[in-house]
């Protein structure tokens, strides 16, 4: 006689050969059935974190949502220049926000918790770079008053996007950091790559672990509910590869670790915190069940249609509404000869790390 095992009532969704391999890629959907954060149109939604972020606040265009904009261009500046300056592209101009230790800083430097030693660097031709988004500003910053006005603007824009949110969407990217040895300071990039120097005696390279990033978000939700009570939080983690790793490992090694930590934090503070969700974007895109079809041949960007796959669940589960198909964004229309179209089905995204590629042996 059998026995009735928990196994005989579970759903579909339960076994592999039903929910993934039995399925064509647009139709495996790992998202809950009951999300613990829904989204309605008129919810104010901040956006932060890596390059795979910034498709958010594209979408939530897109579909008629309140993609959360607090630090905007002059009127006078074209769209174009706007989006050179990195206006728009996350809620305030904070740049690509990798580890959750750069989400906790910047937290504490917008409300006076924390101010770091190494707060500027200095470009070759003397221009005034900020350690903590050194890309946002082409050119650098004329004069410190320039940059002390720029910094005093930008912090007030983010304290207005922390204490407005209704969600706060965090895609978190990698785990691996350049720190200051006399502080902790986290910085975007590598000293000396865009801006200021590296000294060995000042700056060293940390690797996060999946304790110090889970103390690092449950640090920062607590800081936020103290000035946002009500704010629901949704981490996702970004399916964009390391460009490069100063681990000692392979690259593709490096990146497992890195992902697979964010992952399990994400997995953990899901666990112990009602208010926040995790969305699955790294599974849809790296999944098995996509054999590799969102990716370009560089096996590193996403795709167009990675993108609207990820963004559809988002809205169909989040959001209760269908994302019309044929409709997402794109930067550019793909045309002409075969790179070119595959170009196009790509999106441009402002990503920090991108300049790393260039740091090789025979860089100056």
């Amino acid at each position: 006689m059998k026995t009735r095992t928990p196994y005989a009532t579970l759903p579909d969704q339960a076994y592999w050969r039903r929910a993934v391999a039995a399925l064509p890629a647009d139709q495996v959907d790992p998202v809950p059935e009951r999300p613990r954060v829904r989204l309605g149109p008129q919810d104010r939604v901040m956006t932060a974190g890596s390059c795979f972020a910034q498709h958010i606040a594209r979408y939530l265009r897109l579909g008629g949502f309140n993609a959360l904009i607090t630090e905007t261009a002059h009127p006078m500046i074209s769209p174009k220049n706007a989006a050179l300056y990195n206006y728009g592209t996350f809620t305030a101009r904070y740049g690509n926000i990798y580890v959750a230790r750069q989400l906790l800083q910047l937290f504490k430097r917008v409300y006076g918790l924390y101010s770091p030693r190494e707060d500027v660097w200095q470009s070759a031709d003397g221009a005034l770079i900020d350690p903590f988004r050194p890309q946002i500003q082409p050119g650098g910053f004329a004069t410190p008053r320039e940059y002390d006005l720029d910094r005093e603007q930008h912090f007030s824009a983010v304290r207005a996007g922390f204490e407005t949110a209704d969600v706060l969407v965090f895609t978190l990217g990698l785990t691996e950091a350049w720190v200051s040895k006399e502080d902790g300071a986290v910085f975007a990039l590598c000293p000396g790559v865009a801006g200021g120097s590296f000294d060995p005696a000042r700056h060293m390279f940390h690797n996060f672990t999946v304790s110090e990033t889970v103390a690092d978000l449950t640090e920062f939700t607590s800081l936020l509910r103290k000035v946002n009570p009500n704010a629901r939080i949704i981490l996702t983690v970004s399916p964009v590869p390391l460009i490069a790793s100063a681990s000692g490992r392979h690259v593709l090694s490096a990146t497992t670790y890195s992902k697979s930590v964010l992952r399990v934090v994400c997995g953990m503070l899901e666990e112990s915190q009602p208010e926040v969700m995790y969305f699955p974007s790294y599974e849809i895109i790296l999944g098995p069940q996509s054999r590799g079809g969102y990716l370009a041949e560089d096996l590193r960007s996403v795709t167009e249609e990675g993108v609207a796959q990820v963004m559809r669940l988002f809205f169909r589960k989040l959001a209760g509404v269908d994302l019309p198909l044929g409709q997402q964004p794109t930067d550019r229309e793909p045309t002409g000869d075969a790179t070119t179209r595959e170009m196009g089905r790509l999106v441009k995204l402002v990503c920090d790390e991108e300049i790393l590629d260039a740091q090789d042996a025979g860089s100056t």
